[in-house]
């Protein structure tokens, strides 16, 4: 039998509804869970590690970065075929980034989650973790990068959103699909990732804001986190990548305060482009030395840009590294 690793995060994977309040709060330990999915430990032997029992609202940048570092120490110590880690959906998409974006091992990383928690009948994630383990122990699987797995679909990290409050099938990549899918513990994969990528830093700034523009938008929020000591601001833009003309002032104060922009769009799916050059339009916030993120929506590019700037703050290299 091959050796996986299992991390567990929390979220509602390992969530049950309280007694108290009628919700559904953290409870079970990566042990007490394995009991709960005696199917598990049939096809490999399992390393369990508590990391903790976080909400998903709970996770932040440094968690995320410490918790890519407890991986790579642990893949150091043992041969494994594969890492599961289970998480809350919330922020579930920027933890698989932020593991995407610092470990580079061949083994498959596979980031789960769960949309019932355990005291529902129709609780997702044995099936979730299951489908992960097949996706660990496939030799087709290694080389892709970290993946997320839920409803059996297989996503990579980079491309992967949440698009639903709470369907079990709400994690899809509406850019380009799944990569594949698990049927019956068999792995079926359609596509590689678009992207591989790593940005090799020993640390991470998190003094990043995103702001959201909108019909009317003038200067004022910019202009707050310019004066405030920030030092990166992702901006989700309208449609292909523009902005309102007062809001287009507000990004030239950061920029000319030396704060690097990086430019999403708002829309759900989509590449940013500088098609357009009326004012406030994506030619002349591209001219202006705003960074385009491609396909990346905000929460991704925030977590890219955290990394990038614990790495560099030359302009050059930062544009290397969302633009090359």
């Amino acid at each position: 039998m091959k050796n996986i690793l299992i991390v567990f995060t929390g979220g509602t994977f390992s969530m049950m509804i309280d007694e108290n309040t009628g919700g559904a709060v953290p409870r079970f330990s990566g042990e007490e869970l394995l009991g709960k999915i005696p199917a598990a430990e049939e096809l490999a032997n399992i390393t369990c590690y508590d990391f903790g029992k976080y909400p998903g609202p709970h996770m932040t940048p440094e968690l995320m970065y410490q918790l890519a570092d407890k991986i790579k120490e642990l893949i150091s110590q043992n041969d494994y075929s594969g890492v599961i880690v289970t998480h809350g959906t919330d922020t579930l998409e920027e933890t698989a980034y932020m593991l995407d974006l610092t470990i580079q091992v061949p083994i498959p990383i596979v980031v789960i989650g769960s949309m019932k928690n355990s005291s529902e009948p129709d609780w997702d994630g044995p099936r979730n973790l299951l489908d992960a383990m097949h996706i660990c122990l496939s030799q087709n699987c290694r080389n892709l990068g970290v993946l997320v797995c839920l409803n059996g679909e297989i996503n990579a990290a980079s491309e992967v959103t949440k698009t639903y409050t709470d369907e079990v099938d709400t994690f899809r990549s509406l850019d380009f699909g799944a990569l594949g899918f698990v049927q019956n513990g068999r792995v079926i994969l359609n596509r590689l990732p678009r992207k591989l990528e790593t940005i090799a830093t020993k640390k991470i700034n998190t003094n990043v804001d995103m702001l959201t523009a909108y019909a009317g938008m003038n200067d004022k929020f910019f202009k707050f986190s310019a004066d405030s000591g920030v030092e990166g601001i992702v901006v989700e833009a309208l449609g292909v990548g523009n902005v309102p003309p007062a809001a287009f002032e507000g990004i030239k104060y950061a920029i000319e305060k030396g704060i690097p922009v990086v430019l999403v769009s708002r829309c759900p799916a989509g590449e940013t482009l500088d098609i357009y050059s009326y004012p406030g339009a994506g030619k002349w916030l591209h001219q202006l030395g705003v960074l385009f993120a491609e396909y990346l929506n905000g929460q991704k590019a925030r977590i890219k840009l955290m990394l990038a700037l614990g790495k560099t703050k030359d302009k050059k290299e930062l544009k290397k590294l969302f633009e090359n």
